[in-house]
């Protein structure tokens, strides 16, 4: 099953968002990186690293960032990790993580996880 990181400024956010992903997917593998290693408002490339560690398999982790340097913080983190297979989405952080761990839990792959989050957070058109 792909796995899903929650990357967050903040500890109880990204504890919260993984709370929410619960409710619609229990089964989901997913993990909460939030917060700066002393508990302050902050990223913590370990955090996000050991995150990782706790949920790679050849299916894939798909890490998903609230804003700014938390993305440059999980870029620096993939980098060093150096798996195809660990990659960050672009999309809204609460509509993404319950999309994701919803369709991780129904089997599909990372690649198909990653496109149906390219729509999430879009103005549907009637």
């Amino acid at each position: 099953m792909v796995g899903i990181v929650i990357v967050s400024h903040s500890k109880d956010l990204a504890e919260s968002i993984v709370e929410l992903t619960k409710l619609m997917a229990d089964g989901a593998s997913v993990a909460a990186a939030g917060g700066t290693d002393d508990g302050g408002f902050g990223t913590s490339f370990q955090k996000i690293y050991d995150a990782i560690d706790s949920l790679y398999s050849d299916d894939g982790v798909i890490l998903l960032m609230d804003m700014g340097s938390a993305v440059m913080t999980a870029e620096m983190v993939l980098e060093m990790y150096g798996s195809d297979k660990v990659v960050m989405a672009d999309c809204p952080v609460v509509e993404g993580a319950v999309t994701a761990t919803v369709n991780a839990q129904a089997g599909m792959s990372l690649e198909e996880i990653l496109e149906a989050l390219k729509d999430v957070g879009k103005t549907p058109k009637f």
